[in-house]
């Protein structure tokens, strides 16, 4: 009995006994006040904290972000195998670190919807996916995903800083892991798991780590651009404790479509320039 236990550490000398129906705590006489302001004392220091969780804003299901990046970075090699404009889609927008450096910005975004084989754009197709549906939920397809490319290309210039001028690269996975960053940051900062538990807390960014840290660094054939993800990562987690600063609803549907308007607009600017380079 927790009460017993209270008086037992205060040396309040007590007796706990049945009287046929419950249990009962006795005290000698002249001792019922100070047992009872113990009790109390105990009790008042004792009361469960009320945590306030902020409620879960969605926008929509998340699919419309989804198929539309799923349409561009499939229908590039489509583009590509058709040799449609007579481009050399690869060698135009692949992103080449000496090249970036030098002032050809739209790498950073081409080499986004570019792929190495098959397995390389499945993989970021189920990786984009998932990680895109809760971006979209929670930001919405339009905003949530123009995000999603501005860290992406933000993470490829940090890459191409960062690297020597001939390293080169192609793939989604940087903008993969940009949502990944993205989604993890806005849902640990909006607080949709705040606890009494400071790991339960962090448990989304705890989560997004993790999944960096296993799906990112790659296999034994060392074509992974680990240091890529890491960039991607690092952008998207910026802008996902950026992003609640912002209030999301202000934009509206007309916002959201709008936003999303500017990412595909985005991607044929920097294609348009990419083809007349």
């Amino acid at each position: 009995m927790v009460s017993s236990l209270v008086l037992q550490a205060v040396d309040i000398d007590h007796q706990v006994r049945s009287d046929g129906y419950e249990w009962c705590l006795y005290v000698p006489v002249g001792l019922e006040l100070a047992a009872l302001e113990e009790l109390q004392s105990y009790q008042l220091e004792n009361v469960p904290k009320t945590v306030y969780r902020p409620r879960v804003v969605t926008f929509d299901s998340g699919w419309m972000g989804v198929l539309g990046y799923l349409c561009i970075i499939w229908l590039l090699p489509s583009l590509e195998a058709a040799d449609v404009f007579d481009w050399d889609w690869r060698g135009a927008g692949l992103m080449q670190a000496g090249l970036v450096m030098d002032g050809e910005w739209w790498r950073t975004v081409t080499a986004l919807t570019l792929h190495a084989d098959l397995a390389h754009i499945l993989a970021n197709s189920l990786f984009g996916a998932v990680f895109g549906l809760f971006v979209g939920r929670y930001l919405g397809s339009g905003f949530g995903w123009l995000l999603v490319l501005l860290a992406g290309a933000l993470g490829n210039g940090i890459n191409a800083f960062l690297q020597p001028d001939m390293f080169r690269s192609i793939g989604a996975s940087t903008a993969t892991f940009a949502a990944l960053g993205l989604v993890a940051a806005f849902v640990w900062r909006r607080g949709y798991h705040r606890a009494l538990d400071w790991r339960r807390s962090f448990a989304p960014l705890f989560a997004a780590i993790c999944l960096l840290a296993f799906t990112g660094m790659g296999g034994a054939d060392g074509n992974t651009d680990v240091l890529g993800h890491f960039a991607g990562f690092s952008c998207g987690v910026t802008f996902g404790l950026l992003a609640p600063s912002f209030d999301i609803r202000r934009l509206g549907i007309s916002g959201q479509y709008l936003s999303g308007c500017a990412a595909v607009g985005l991607i044929m600017v920097a294609w348009v320039l990419a083809g007349m380079n």
